[in-house]
């Protein structure tokens, strides 16, 4: 993996160049082994969280771990094109808006202790346009390559803050177009209840039963590129003891090796159904 700046790894891009690249100031990861018509993101599995802002932070690691979305990155990591988050949501998040994607408070809490400086909030804006600037390149060139493309954006959910029966997987459908793509979306979301398991863990899955997918990684993509999908896919933490921390390697790894397959499969439906 090499380390390169915004215009070089846009630039990469634009010349269809095969790569592995680290952002300068390592904010995000793009990976790109082929320019295939699939993208899979994980713009939650970041957990960095730049220490010019540790002492003006109220919430503890583990607070900030149990928001983020551990390992979605890991359940991925085999397919050809792949960006990622590396910095919390907490610092900045990928997934709101850049008017909202600076956290005053996060889930009842004052995130500062006191109100953050404008050249600390500037500092993480600038990182979340360079990832849009990234993500626009990329679209771009895929959508002149395909006629349609499709993006698995991979997320998780804490199960257990729940007081009802929830699903293993996810799937927010409320931003797509519904009369276009709501079949292949209700296929994605029958072979994701399909996956199968260790540890006695039974795979359910449900079309905007805990979340819509309202995030703005895929609204922005839905809005700015007409012949792309997002898919807004949540898997609940079954993978790890959300209360403790504890990853559950195995749990990862059957998600990754079942994924390799469906996700390019389903990919492969998406471009028959033309």
């Amino acid at each position: 993996m090499r380390k390169l700046s915004i215009n070089a790894i846009i630039k990469s891009i634009k010349s269809e160049e095969i790569f592995e690249a680290v952002a300068e100031d390592y904010s995000f990861t793009l990976k790109i082994e082929s320019y295939v018509p699939y993208v899979c993101g994980a713009v939650h599995d970041g957990h960095q969280f730049r220490k010019s802002l540790w002492d003006n932070c109220r919430h503890t690691e583990y607070e900030r771990w149990y928001e983020e979305d551990p390992c979605t990155k890991q359940m991925v990591q085999s397919h050809p094109i792949v960006i990622a988050g590396c910095d919390s949501r907490f610092e900045y998040d990928l997934n709101r808006a850049p008017e909202t994607a600076v956290y005053t408070d996060a889930w009842g809490k004052e995130l500062w202790k006191s109100p953050l400086k404008d050249n600390e909030k500037q500092h993480s804006l600038k990182k979340h346009d360079n990832f849009y600037r990234v993500v626009n390149t990329l679209l771009t060139k895929l959508e002149e390559k395909y006629q349609r493309v499709l993006v698995f954006d991979m997320h998780s959910y804490n199960w257990k803050r729940w007081d009802r029966e929830v699903p293993t997987w996810n799937l927010g459908t409320a931003n797509i177009d519904i009369e276009r793509f709501g079949a292949i979306a209700q296929d994605w979301s029958n072979t994701l209840g399909g996956m199968q398991l260790p540890n006695g863990i039974v795979s359910t899955s449900r079309i905007n039963d805990t979340f819509q997918g309202n995030g703005y990684f895929l609204k922005y993509i839905t809005e700015n590129f007409s012949n792309t999908l997002v898919f807004a896919t949540e898997i609940a933490k079954v993978y790890c003891d959300e209360l403790s921390g504890i990853i559950y390697p195995e749990v990862v790894k059957s998600v990754e090796e079942q994924l390799k397959e469906m996700i390019p499969l389903q990919s492969e439906a998406f471009q028959k159904a033309l």
